[in-house]
Protein backbone atom coordinates (compact mmCIF):
# COMPACT_ATOMS: atom_id res chain seq x y z
CA UNK A 1 0.00 0.00 0.00
CA UNK A 2 2.64 2.29 0.82
CA UNK A 3 4.98 3.07 -1.88
CA UNK A 4 7.43 5.23 0.64
CA UNK A 5 6.71 8.60 2.79
CA UNK A 6 9.06 11.39 3.97
CA UNK A 7 9.53 13.40 6.98
CA UNK A 8 10.97 17.11 7.49
CA UNK A 9 13.95 17.67 9.65
CA UNK A 10 15.31 20.83 11.01
CA UNK A 11 18.90 20.34 11.16
CA UNK A 12 19.12 18.18 7.94
CA UNK A 13 22.90 17.23 8.60
CA UNK A 14 22.49 15.98 12.25
CA UNK A 15 18.89 13.75 10.98
CA UNK A 16 21.07 12.43 8.11
CA UNK A 17 24.12 11.38 10.11
CA UNK A 18 21.44 9.95 12.28
CA UNK A 19 19.46 8.05 10.16
CA UNK A 20 22.33 7.09 8.39
CA UNK A 21 24.07 5.44 11.17
CA UNK A 22 20.18 3.99 13.18
CA UNK A 23 18.99 2.62 9.70
CA UNK A 24 22.39 1.03 8.68
CA UNK A 25 21.93 -1.50 11.99
CA UNK A 26 18.36 -2.14 10.58
CA UNK A 27 20.17 -2.90 7.34
CA UNK A 28 18.77 -0.31 5.25
CA UNK A 29 21.33 2.26 3.57
CA UNK A 30 21.31 5.63 1.94
CA UNK A 31 19.79 4.71 -1.74
CA UNK A 32 19.62 8.46 -3.16
CA UNK A 33 20.34 12.03 -2.66
CA UNK A 34 18.48 14.49 -4.45
CA UNK A 35 19.24 17.90 -3.31
CA UNK A 36 17.43 18.71 0.03
CA UNK A 37 16.44 15.22 0.31
CA UNK A 38 18.21 11.46 1.17
CA UNK A 39 16.13 8.30 0.47
CA UNK A 40 16.94 5.04 2.69
CA UNK A 41 15.95 1.63 1.71
CA UNK A 42 17.11 -1.61 0.06
CA UNK A 43 18.31 -2.84 -2.97
CA UNK A 44 18.80 0.77 -5.08
CA UNK A 45 14.76 1.88 -3.61
CA UNK A 46 14.16 4.30 -1.23
CA UNK A 47 11.38 3.75 0.84
CA UNK A 48 11.79 6.41 3.56
CA UNK A 49 12.90 10.16 3.12
CA UNK A 50 14.26 12.79 5.09
CA UNK A 51 14.01 15.95 3.88
CA UNK A 52 15.55 19.41 5.14
CA UNK A 53 12.91 21.59 5.88
CA UNK A 54 14.08 24.84 4.87
CA UNK A 55 12.05 27.98 5.84
CA UNK A 56 8.96 25.65 6.95
CA UNK A 57 8.23 24.38 10.07
CA UNK A 58 8.75 21.00 11.33
CA UNK A 59 5.21 19.10 11.52
CA UNK A 60 4.39 20.71 8.21
CA UNK A 61 2.05 18.60 6.03
CA UNK A 62 3.98 15.54 4.95
CA UNK A 63 4.67 13.39 1.61
CA UNK A 64 4.00 9.80 1.41
CA UNK A 65 3.41 7.89 -1.64
CA UNK A 66 0.59 5.03 -2.28
CA UNK A 67 1.65 2.02 -4.71
CA UNK A 68 -0.41 1.60 -7.81
CA UNK A 69 -0.88 -1.37 -9.59
CA UNK A 70 -0.86 0.48 -13.42
CA UNK A 71 0.05 3.61 -14.83
CA UNK A 72 -3.62 3.96 -15.81
CA UNK A 73 -4.25 3.49 -12.09
CA UNK A 74 -2.05 5.88 -11.28
CA UNK A 75 -3.88 8.39 -13.66
CA UNK A 76 -7.09 6.98 -11.82
CA UNK A 77 -6.26 8.20 -8.47
CA UNK A 78 -4.74 12.03 -9.99
CA UNK A 79 -8.33 12.58 -12.06
CA UNK A 80 -10.26 11.10 -8.73
CA UNK A 81 -8.18 13.78 -6.54
CA UNK A 82 -9.06 16.90 -8.93
CA UNK A 83 -12.60 15.88 -9.37
CA UNK A 84 -12.89 15.89 -5.26
CA UNK A 85 -10.83 19.63 -5.62
CA UNK A 86 -7.09 18.42 -4.35
CA UNK A 87 -4.54 21.01 -5.68
CA UNK A 88 -2.68 19.35 -8.36
CA UNK A 89 1.35 18.78 -7.86
CA UNK A 90 2.20 17.27 -10.57
CA UNK A 91 0.22 15.44 -13.53
CA UNK A 92 0.61 12.04 -14.33
CA UNK A 93 4.09 11.60 -15.89
CA UNK A 94 7.41 10.00 -16.09
CA UNK A 95 10.13 11.31 -13.56
CA UNK A 96 13.51 9.78 -14.79
CA UNK A 97 14.69 11.98 -11.86
CA UNK A 98 14.38 9.14 -9.39
CA UNK A 99 14.69 6.43 -12.36
CA UNK A 100 13.69 5.58 -16.11
CA UNK A 101 10.14 3.94 -15.34
CA UNK A 102 8.88 5.55 -12.59
CA UNK A 103 5.58 7.16 -13.39
CA UNK A 104 3.49 8.67 -10.66
CA UNK A 105 1.54 11.84 -9.92
CA UNK A 106 0.70 14.18 -7.06
CA UNK A 107 -1.79 15.59 -5.71
CA UNK A 108 -2.14 18.14 -1.88
CA UNK A 109 -4.82 16.50 0.01
CA UNK A 110 -7.48 18.82 2.24
CA UNK A 111 -4.81 18.91 5.10
CA UNK A 112 -2.01 20.13 2.79
CA UNK A 113 -0.41 16.87 2.15
CA UNK A 114 1.55 15.88 -0.86
CA UNK A 115 0.21 12.52 -1.44
CA UNK A 116 1.47 10.94 -4.68
CA UNK A 117 0.41 7.62 -6.66
CA UNK A 118 3.53 5.39 -8.16
CA UNK A 119 3.69 2.83 -10.42
CA UNK A 120 7.32 1.61 -10.94
CA UNK A 121 6.36 -0.24 -14.46
CA UNK A 122 6.93 2.85 -16.65
CA UNK A 123 3.85 4.98 -18.21
CA UNK A 124 1.08 4.12 -20.10
CA UNK A 125 1.59 1.67 -23.72
CA UNK A 126 0.96 3.11 -26.95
Amino acid sequence: MIDHFGILSADFGKAKEFYDSVLRVLDFERQMDVGPAVGYGTAGKPDFWVEDAGDRPVGAPLHFAFSAPSPESVQAFYHAALALGAEPLHEPRIFDEYHPNYYGAFVRDPDGNNVEAVFHGGGPKG
